[in-house]
């Protein structure tokens, strides 16, 4: 039995995670996206979240801002809005490039409700700017500009902490949304496969372990037509960091059923968010060594 919007009376509901390969044409990742969302919908899904960079993934700054608009003449995010309220879903979508000025880009994820409306919007606090081995080499600060709040979203079955990608490295965001009442971590991602193999499944279980948390992480993966290659698996993750559900390499939809009172299982065996404390850090200084007179001093 549910009541609107898929909110069923036993609290729990369904979530797809979009796994894509997004290229370089807005349009044609966007046409992936909603086939796929139409996937995770007739499967049962009540909220599906889109990876981080839907609607393109190139490393060209004149080609990305050639292809990129402002968010009120965005055709992917209208076009999510038209299906959230088509298919009376909740569509997370990771996020999208939009340009904010002439010279910067956000990396922005949106919330939008069954009624088409965007109920959130959450701008990548952490650039990604680092040198990989191999050669591989990113400064997400040349064309994007970061944000600076964090953002928390109530739905209808859980208070939803919004982050993307990189945000996965720093735990402080985390147990700021934990301690701010989220009890759902969204983390959708363009990880590469280089870094995804050695910390994707270990951080991301983490974040979940460390806050008695849900983890929902929808991926970019494979090699993309830019020639960056990501790691995939998109992960659901449960509060005591047991992976629910988990992609491949390839595009798809990967489904799990939330019980949102499992958090509250798992918050009252390890209740951490309540033994956090304030400390100060103190550096000792090594006092000076006394002398030591040998023999009689008379």
């Amino acid at each position: 039995m549910s009541n609107t919007h898929g909110h069923k009376a036993d609290g729990k509901f369904r979530v797809g995670l979009i796994q894509m390969r997004s290229g370089r044409t807005p349009q044609a990742n966007c046409d992936a996206a909603v086939k796929l969302i139409g996937e995770a919908k007739a499967a049962g899904a009540d909220y599906v979240q889109t990876p981080e960079m839907t609607n393109i993934m190139e490393l060209s700054r004149e080609a990305l801002f050639a292809a990129i608009t402002e968010e009120d003449n965005d055709a992917t995010l209208a076009a999510f809005r038209d299906l959230a309220r088509k298919k009376s879903l909740h569509i997370h979508v990771g996020s999208l490039a939009i340009k904010v000025s002439p010279e910067r880009a956000a990396n922005r994820a949106f919330v939008i409700d069954p009624d088409g409306e965007i109920v959130a919007r959450y701008d990548k606090i952490h650039m990604f700017d680092v040198d990989l081995a191999g050669g591989e080499s990113y400064r997400e600060s040349n064309n994007y500009q970061p944000g600076e709040s964090a953002v928390l979203t109530d739905l209808p079955w859980a208070s939803f902490g919004l982050t993307i990608c990189y945000d996965l490295r720093f735990p402080a965001l985390y147990r700021a949304l934990a301690e701010a009442g989220a009890t759902v971590l969204t983390v959708p991602a363009a990880f590469t496969r280089q870094t995804g193999e050695a910390h994707w499944h270990t951080l991301l279980r983490a974040r979940a372990i460390e806050n008695g948390s849900f983890v929902l992480a929808a991926a970019q993966g494979g090699k993309h037509e830019n020639g960056r290659e990501t790691f995939g698996h998109s992960l659901v993750i449960d509060p005591w960091g047991r992976v629910l559900a988990e992609g491949s390499k390839e595009p798809g939809v990967v489904m799990a059923e939330i019980d949102p009172a499992e958090v509250t299982a798992a918050r009252s065996k390890v209740p951490s968010l309540q033994h956090g404390r304030r400390f100060d850090i103190v550096t000792p200084v090594a006092e000076p060594a006394h002398l030591h007179v040998v023999g009689d001093p008379s």
